[in-house]
């Protein structure tokens, strides 16, 4: 669908006279309070800037690689996906005559909320190169196709009723879809033996995932009635059952001649530091501020836990009802919570964020991609959904967390987090800001969110809530710590899930799933502790610029809705400070992948 269908369909409308985000929050707020940097504008981003960015998102919806991260979900259309080797080279053609379009404008005389949105397209081209040649997952990674044939049938059932019609084209196409990209896989593919294992281990049960999952969702009426009966439907979920069990049998065979190095080494690294993510931040600069930061977590944890000590423990819902309504009033007590003490504008129409039983076509398929529905720009009346499985000792660290509170979830997942955030970002006035995202400011701020609500007191009823929130600390500075020596090959898989396991402490699973998703998409893991710092950073440096006019209000208003944007680039346009800027566009020129 294209951008101007996708608007009218969501409510949106622009027109000339609309103004970039960014610029629009500050419009609103006191003008003695705006730096020469903040001064109002009328414009949207130039025109030649907003084709490009209109067909750029056209394509990339299209040709987008499905992951298990559930930031980057796009609304996507239903036509074929293409990852032989003359679909990979289309992609390469489009993304050269992009990157000419993109080189030919100059945007180095235009305002800084128009060079902010130029430098966003840049980014997004530059993931496309690290997905397609500097970190090429299709070419190394056989959880690379796990993630496009099971984590996108996957994906397709996370909104609800996954039987309505639409749903239903989307399933069926993705499992027709299984058997060629599979074929792809085996021609693409020089699998590094670690993930080869984990591929193979995350389709050991593929035939009982899949069957149970198809069985559940085949009894509504879409896969039945008219040429898709439920005996083509079934066929089809036989035939990507047989093609993955032999995808699984093919990477058994193969897996004693793969070579074990996973590490992608510093170069291509920091090529994702300095040209997608826009951190102005080396490697050892990252271990250095994870190790202060896990110092500080562990220490406060600590005081907590000592300041606990005589406090009884957090009782575990006792059924998914109890949870789910839990969920409920504490969601509502968080916006009245923002609300009273100034933290945060909650916009009245902006839709909630749910608690809801997983159904039963989902939970045979929940290890396959995040069980979250964040959803679209499509979808903006929609809430936000979180899908949870029935409360229980033997849950992960997250999902045991959430039964005996739901509050540290809803406030980095819902309000105010990922959902409240991208749902604002997503009715910005600038398109280019509604559609671009990046992994770290938006986990930047969910994490933000945990420790700022700590500290404003939503959790000053619970003490052992806030050991939580400390412990998740110390694993979001641990997560830096593994991520850069993953990638460095400091670390091996094995050796970064033992290393979480033993220091968050969290169980092996959830360790070892992490360790596994951090080595195979590199950069992900710092974006919680690295964006929230960043925020830390950006906000300290407006507190100091604007003395007693500072109104934090207003700081999370403006960060809110620019949530999409990378802090560099929200620091440059609100504060007039480009200096990080410049230390990445000086490292990226001295780069020898640039």
């Amino acid at each position: 669908m294209r951008l101007r269908n996708v608007l009218i369909s969501s409510g949106i409308l622009i027109c000339a006279a609309g103004a970039s985000n960014g610029l629009l929050m500050r419009a609103h707020a006191d003008p003695s309070r705006a730096t020469a940097a903040q001064t109002a504008s009328t414009e949207l981003p130039p025109q030649e800037l907003l084709r490009l960015s209109d067909d750029f998102w056209m394509w990339r919806a299209a040709t987008q690689p499905f992951t298990t991260d559930d930031i980057p979900r796009l609304d996507r259309p239903n036509g074929p996906r293409d990852w032989s080797a003359a679909g990979i080279a289309k992609q390469r053609a489009a993304l050269a005559e992009f990157d000419k379009r993109y080189k030919a404008i100059d945007a180095s005389h235009w305002p800084i909320a128009a060079q902010v949105d130029y430098r966003l397209i840049g980014s997004a081209l530059a993931r496309v190169h690290w997905e397609l040649d500097v970190n090429p997952r299709w070419q190394r990674d056989p959880t690379f196709y796990v993630d496009q044939t099971v984590g996108a049938i996957t994906d397709a059932m996370l909104a609800p009723s996954p039987a309505g019609e639409a749903n239903a084209n989307v399933i069926r196409l993705r499992m027709e879809e299984v058997p060629g990209l599979l074929r792809a896989a085996k021609a693409n593919l020089h699998p590094v033996k670690p993930f080869a294992e984990l591929a193979i281990a995350s389709l050991t049960d593929v035939r009982r995932n899949l069957s149970q999952a198809t069985n559940a969702v085949a009894i509504y009426s879409p896969f039945r009635g008219g040429i898709d009966n439920a005996s083509t439907f079934a066929s089809s979920v036989r035939e990507a059952i047989a093609a993955l069990e032999d995808y699984r049998a093919w990477l058994q065979a193969n897996l004693a001649s793969m070579p074990a190095d996973t590490a992608i080494g510093r170069d291509k690294y920091e090529y994702f530091l300095y040209n997608v993510a826009l951190i102005p931040y080396t490697p050892e600069q990252m271990l250095e501020l994870s190790r202060q930061e896990w110092a500080r977590s562990v220490a406060f944890e600590t005081y907590e836990k000592q300041r606990d000590r005589n406090v009884p423990e957090l009782t575990m819902a006792a059924t998914t009802e109890e949870e789910i309504a839990r969920g409920e009033r504490d969601e509502l007590a968080i916006r009245k919570f923002l609300t009273d003490n100034r933290i945060l504008t909650v916009p009245p129409d902006l839709p909630h964020y749910e608690l809801r039983a997983m159904p039963a076509y989902l939970a045979p398929l929940s290890d396959f991609t995040e069980m979250d529905d964040f959803t679209n720009l499509a979808r903006m009346n929609d809430p936000g959904i979180r899908w949870i499985e029935p409360p229980s000792s033997n849950l992960g660290y997250f999902w045991l967390a959430e039964t005996k509170d739901a509050r540290p979830d809803i406030v980095h997942e819902g309000v105010p987090g990922h959902f409240f955030q991208m749902s604002l970002s997503r009715r910005s006035l600038d398109p280019i800001r509604r559609q671009y995202y990046d992994s770290g400011a938006n986990e930047g701020i969910g994490f933000y969110s945990e420790e700022m609500m700590l500290q404003n007191g939503l959790f000053d009823d619970s003490p052992h809530t806030r050991e939580i929130i400390y412990n998740f600390m110390r694993l979001r500075a641990l997560r830096v710590e593994v991520d850069v020596k993953l990638a460095l090959g400091q670390f091996t898989i094995a050796q970064a899930a033992d290393y979480l396991a033993s220091h968050v402490p969290m169980d092996a699973k959830t360790a070892h799933g992490e360790a596994s998703f951090f080595a195979s998409v590199p950069g992900q893991a710092i974006t919680y502790q690295v964006g929230k710092s960043q925020i830390l950073s950006f906000l300290a440096d407006a507190r100091t610029a604007q003395g007693e006019k500072f109104d934090l209000l207003q700081f999370n208003d403006t960060l809110w809705r620019n949530g999409n944007v990378p802090i560099v680039l929200q620091r440059w346009e609100y504060l007039g400070d480009d200096a990080e800027l410049r230390t990445i566009d000086l490292r990226r020129a001295g780069s020898r992948l640039n």
